[in-house]
């Protein structure tokens, strides 16, 4: 029952990026973030609310910095989502697990623990065969001259990971799901906010606004059976059907936006997932308890 919910949410965050491709033909990324950062505040608020969860927190400056990271990921894979395809756009956001592995083979090397960079092989390879699967997909984005997006797309991933990292750190000082997603949605509406003064800030009172509903509403339906997935089942199981949300996008993209990406590039989609999944199972080790991955 639990890998139902991880798929419904993983349904759920590609239908959002569906309506952040619509949305994008008239907001800008800045304030499509505001936006869906606001819905998903009063979500929250009223959750934590029912739940009888406090908003106050004793770590602040953690949430400041899961918040620069996370915001920043998702600002990126808005533009990303705009500019590419939409399969492409959300694989590269989902490097985000290749990365951690990377991070964890990087901080091995920093603490000098040549051992343990020797019997963490697989894990290298499995990275490896990531970063191989982003140059094939890349390779179609610089034929169509979006290579930026790409590499946009590329940095979506990174950020991620380092927001997810902060997610699980926060986890570990008992702070509650609902609390920590609050204030990512509190930063995301005050980033976009102010981010929409200095940019692009377009009328509210048009039908095209209608889009930026929905966006909020499945982000917040996405996170909620996204945690309730990792909270009763299985992580590894849970961590890897997440991957289903890539499938559900070039399936949106080829109905709905007539998408066509070479071979070249459904390879490069290919690597990416399989080393994905490979890289969850092998720094299990490392990170006994992935966190449930925000959008």
């Amino acid at each position: 029952m639990q890998a139902a919910w991880m798929i419904a949410a993983s349904l759920f965050f590609a239908g959002m990026s569906v309506c952040i491709k619509y949305a994008s033909l008239h907001f800008g990324p800045l304030e499509i973030v505001c936006y869906r950062g606001a819905i998903g505040l009063l979500v929250m608020s009223l959750l934590s609310r029912s739940r009888g969860v406090s908003l106050r927190t004793d770590v602040p400056m953690m949430h400041a910095w899961r918040n620069l990271v996370g915001v920043s990921a998702l600002v990126a894979w808005f533009y990303a989502i705009a500019h590419l395809p939409l399969a492409t756009a959300m694989t590269l956001n989902y490097m985000s697990g290749v990365w951690v592995a990377a991070f964890v083979i990087g901080g091995t090397l920093v603490m000098g623990r040549l051992a343990d960079v020797r019997r963490q092989g697989p894990l290298i390879l499995a990275v490896m065969a990531g970063f191989a699967g982003v140059v094939m997909m890349l390779r179609p984005t610089l034929d169509q001259n979006q290579l930026f997006a790409g590499l946009i797309g590329l940095l979506s991933g990174l950020m991620s990971a380092l927001a997810y990292m902060q997610v699980a750190a926060l986890g570990r000082v008992g702070e509650p799901v609902a609390r920590t997603v609050f204030y990512f949605s509190l930063g995301a509406t005050l980033a976009g906010g102010v981010g929409m003064q200095f940019f692009e800030m377009h009328p509210l009172d048009t039908a095209h606004a209608l889009w930026l509903l929905p966006v909020g509403v499945l982000a917040a339906l996405g996170q909620l059976c996204m945690t309730r997935a990792y909270t009763r089942g299985a992580t590894m199981v849970v961590a890897n059907l997440q991957y289903s949300g890539i499938v559900f996008a070039a399936l949106f993209g080829l109905f709905l936006f007539g998408d066509r990406i070479p071979l070249i590039g459904w390879l490069g989609m290919a690597t990416i997932i399989a080393s994905g999944i490979t890289a969850t199972f092998l720094r299990a080790r490392a990170l006994p308890n992935p966190p449930a991955e925000e959008h």
